[in-house]
């Protein structure tokens, strides 16, 4: 693990020049050298995706890892795939984005008060990070927390609730083993903050009717209360 970053920028370059999981790290080569069809003229980022949006900021999201030809092509967290357009919509709504399209770090998009943040920030085969890879990427989680010191936290799928949860065990934040992931779940932290979960908006949980936009919409609704209250 490098030495501690003294900045949020500073923050961002390390965890794209990080290197502890060999497997991640040639996945995300090989994949940026197959491409997919519909993008041979992109040129992929194809290393580990920094955060995205500034810190501090009241809310923080945190997701599973990047998607292979998304933030894996793209270079910014949840942009240029499926899952991405239901998130920034959603943000939008809630007023957490100034737009509601995510397609590349030239786009104009600016998150408000709010950062995205992964469990794991190399794009995994089949979306599906070893324990060690996971907490390989801890350090970066932690240090994340400690530059955006959030009021409400996002946790989006279990992994990242399970991920959230050992977070802020870790800082104080909760005592204790905490409730049970679910969507629409609430976990009270230290100080007046809240862990939210939600359902993640992958294409396996909207596709099948697990997760509408109703839902989600509602979750972001509860959100945007927790955080104009903190």
């Amino acid at each position: 693990m490098p030495s501690a970053p003294r900045s949020w920028k500073a923050l961002q370059n390390q965890i794209s020049a990080c290197d502890r999981c060999p497997r991640l790290r040639e996945y995300c080569r090989q994949i940026g050298q197959e491409k997919r069809r519909a993008f041979r003229d992109w040129e992929y980022w194809a290393r580990p995706v920094p955060n995205f949006g500034d810190a501090p900021a009241r809310l923080l999201i945190v997701g599973l890892a990047p998607a292979a030809h998304g933030a894996n092509r793209t270079g910014r967290m949840f942009t240029g795939d499926k899952s991405g357009e239901w998130l920034y919509r959603a943000l939008f709504k809630a007023g957490f984005a100034n737009q509601a399209e995510s397609t590349s770090r030239e786009d104009g998009l600016q998150l408000e008060d709010c950062a995205i943040t992964a469990i794991c920030h190399c794009a995994p085969p089949d979306n599906k990070p070893t324990g060690e890879e996971i907490a390989n990427c801890q350090p970066w989680l932690a240090a994340t927390f400690d530059f955006v010191q959030p009021r409400v936290i996002v946790a989006l799928g279990q992994i990242a609730w399970k991920g959230a949860l050992d977070a802020l065990r870790q800082r104080g934040w909760l005592h204790g083993k905490g409730p049970a992931f679910g969507h629409g779940a609430q976990c009270p932290l230290a100080d007046q903050r809240r862990l939210v979960g939600s359902y993640h908006p992958s294409q396996q949980n909207t596709f099948t009717g697990r997760l509408t936009e109703p839902m989600f919409d509602a979750v972001f609704a509860t959100v945007r209360q927790l955080v104009d209250a903190a």
